[in-house]
């Protein structure tokens, strides 16, 4: 078994490419966060967006400051988290940076509209959870959105697209 440690004053932290490989031995759903921005759609590969409270209804997503999409979030005061199905690797790949299709091209004519807020949601995502933009904070080169649910839709469909170990998964759901 692999441990770091980052020891107080030993001048010796964990360093970015240990931490997503620790990070990588949790289980997510593949999420892509989408918004309407004033230059059209935008959106990326999030896996960091989770609940906040019940009461009200609210989730949180860490930005990097480097994403494109940060600026239509700020611009829209919304953004929408698409869980994706299995079938959703590639799409997966592309709003990760992988692949040819960057930017407002990676929104396909057809397979996305939009629920309360405007954000673009996917039409076939396991799930997703429309949210108006609450508050922002800094913490170092990222920026934490925390918005408020408006809106949500759920799907049949049960097979979840996840991320563990270092790569994607299947997960399929009874």
């Amino acid at each position: 078994m692999t441990n770091a440690t980052d020891n107080a004053g030993d001048g010796a932290p964990i360093d970015a490419r240990t931490f997503w490989h620790a990070l990588g031995m949790r289980m997510v759903g593949v999420s892509v966060v989408t918004a309407q921005g004033e230059d059209g759609p935008a959106g990326f590969l999030a896996l960091s967006a989770t609940h906040v409270t019940a009461d009200p209804p609210s989730m949180l997503v860490s930005i990097d400051d480097r994403t494109q999409a940060l600026k239509a979030i700020l611009h829209g005061r919304h953004f929408a988290i698409n869980y994706l199905s299995a079938s959703d690797q590639e799409l997966a790949d592309s709003f990760g940076g992988r692949g040819s299709l960057k930017g407002a091209d990676r929104f396909e004519s057809g397979r996305w509209r939009t629920l309360a807020t405007g954000a673009p949601v996917l039409n076939d995502a396991i799930g997703a959870i429309d949210c108006s933009l609450a508050e922002t904070f800094r913490f170092h080169s990222t920026t934490i959105a925390v918005g408020r649910v408006v809106a949500f839709d759920l799907s049949e469909r049960s097979n979840a697209l996840v991320f563990f170990g270092g790569r994607y998964r299947t997960i399929t759901v009874p």
